[in-house]
């Protein structure tokens, strides 16, 4: 989600700066307070949105890198930030957002203009964000700066479930043979959408624990992964869910499989259910999830740049979380 549309009058503020682990405690307080407020102004009076774990912020900082941008107010603190990522060629923006007394005079579009500037120097080919599709300002806040809305990111659970056979999973293998199927994931991608590429994120939820990666092979060959965080997103909660935030499969038939080995994965780790994101483009594989039983939990609308939109595998399924 992205919340930068302003309302109050604006103090000035320097940036962009960028974030590290030190800013995590003020991040977390903007990233509650721009959230909350936007509740506040959608009619949702009683939510309060909690800080999110700090494991996920380190993971969000070093995935952004050089991307992770914040703005500071007169007393030198946070008042702004965006975590703009790149995937090789797919560039995306998340969380981003201003702190409520500092919303207004132009803050938010400085905010994001910063990211899309800097995923252009990075030649990134796609360039979006994800925010609520129920809440109109943002969307024309969003399409002020050039942004056009695109298709629906649709989460999805399965209720965790036991299989006969535990899949293969990335972190249990020796190092040598790790980086053997992290190469071979970055062929699978490359081949399904030419310039996307995951092994970063692959890396480092493997360098942090916060999660595993599925694998699915035919033979000796990968022809799937899943990606998956099993960290709790929000601080101090208990793990409740498996979260797939990149998914690649060669064949859209081998998706039912997939989801098998996801579902007993997230009953070994102790998770209740499974969360996929499933972009709506690929209605087939859609349709798939619900005649196995999916639920359909939360709407996001994905918006890009009307001069670096998505496009979709012409074969097989990319899913890409736009969310961290």
């Amino acid at each position: 989600m992205a919340v930068v549309r302003s309302w109050k009058s604006v103090r000035h503020l320097d940036g962009p700066y960028q974030a590290g682990r030190d800013d995590i405690p003020a991040l977390n307080q903007v990233f509650s307070d721009a959230f909350t407020e936007r509740y506040r102004r959608d009619g949702m009076m009683g939510v309060r949105v909690p800080y999110l774990n700090p494991a996920i912020w380190r993971y969000a900082l070093d995935d952004a890198g050089e991307g992770a941008m914040c703005w500071r107010g007169e007393r030198d603190e946070i008042a702004a930030f965006n975590m703009t990522h790149r995937s090789g060629t797919e560039g995306w923006m998340g969380p981003l957002a201003v702190r409520p007394d500092a919303q207004g005079g132009g803050i938010g579009k400085e905010v994001v203009r910063a990211g899309v500037e800097w995923l252009r120097r990075g030649e990134a080919q796609v360039i979006g964000l994800e925010t609520m599709p129920r809440t109109m300002d943002n969307i024309g806040f969003y399409s002020s700066l050039g942004l056009v809305p695109g298709r629906l990111t649709l989460t999805l659970t399965f209720d965790s479930a036991s299989a006969e056979r535990a899949a293969p999973l990335l972190g249990r293998l020796p190092q040598g043979d790790r980086d053997d199927v992290i190469a071979a994931s970055r062929a699978l991608v490359h081949r399904l959408m030419p310039g996307y590429d995951f092994t970063r994120e692959i890396v480092l939820t493997d360098e942090l624990a916060l999660g595993d990666t599925v694998l699915q092979y035919s033979g000796t060959e990968l022809t799937g992964f899943a990606l998956c965080h099993t960290a709790p997103l929000v601080e101090g909660r208990a793990r409740e869910e498996l979260r797939v935030l990149k998914l690649a499969l060669a064949r859209e038939v081998d998706l039912d499989p997939m989801v098998r080995a996801l579902a007993d994965y997230a009953r070994r780790c102790g998770a209740r259910r499974l969360a996929l994101r499933v972009q709506s483009e690929y209605t087939t594989a859609y349709a798939r999830l619900i005649a196995l039983g999916a639920r359909v939990r939360w709407t996001d609308l994905r918006m890009t740049l009307a001069s670096a939109p998505e496009r979709r595998a012409e074969q097989g399924i990319v899913w890409s979380n736009w969310e961290v």
